[in-house]
């Protein structure tokens, strides 16, 4: 899977940057949670920090165009978005739900 950065834009008062980005894959869509994570790598940012919101593929396309939001924090990202976005993108709403699940596993 190789991602390209299509477009970044720059959201200082949701400290934030919104990208557009281009992914070209041999196999099926990636699933969100690959690209997160690679993107996230790309970005040299916190898997916890990406948002993926839209990835759309063409029929019988290997290319996917995809839109995620990166923030400067897990906290500004649960303070954002919504809901229904964190649990797609797997971050737990509450910072202290996630410190709770660490323990729990500890």
């Amino acid at each position: 899977m190789d991602i390209d950065i299509i477009e970044e834009d720059e959201n200082p008062m949701l400290h934030r940057t919104d990208v557009r980005f281009r992914i070209t894959h041999e196999d099926a869509t990636p699933s969100r949670l690959s690209v997160r994570d690679s993107l996230a790598a790309k970005l040299n940012k916190d898997s916890a920090e990406v948002v993926v919101h839209e990835l759309d593929t063409k029929f019988g396309m290997r290319k996917t165009i995809g839109y995620a939001k990166v923030y400067e924090s897990p906290d500004h990202a649960r303070d954002v978005e919504q809901e229904h976005m964190l649990d797609r993108n797997k971050i737990s709403p509450d910072a202290e739900d996630a410190e709770d699940a660490e323990a729990e596993e500890a």
